[in-house]
């Protein structure tokens, strides 16, 4: 069953830099802005980190389709369960 990902900018503070959060059903995970990247990809970087967090021994998690959110505040990412 394809579960979602959804990830938000978070930006800097006087004792850390740029982060952007990825969050789901059961977990999530922040990364540094990855500034070598363009938005879209950044966001992606972090919803793959997440699915990598979620995976287990018996399969993994696929981004299987992903855009930006309509207000304009992060991106949605479709993941799906591989078996292994």
């Amino acid at each position: 069953m394809p579960q979602t990902i959804l990830t938000r900018f978070l930006g800097p503070t006087n004792s850390r830099g740029s982060r952007i959060k990825a969050t789901a059903w059961r977990a999530s995970v922040t990364i540094p802005y990855p500034y070598e990247l363009d938005t879209e990809r950044a966001h992606r970087a972090a919803a793959e980190a997440l699915c990598v967090k979620l995976a287990d021994g018996e399969g993994t998690w696929l981004i299987i389709a992903g855009a930006d959110l309509p207000a304009g505040n992060g991106y949605a990412f479709v993941i799906e369960w591989v078996p292994a």
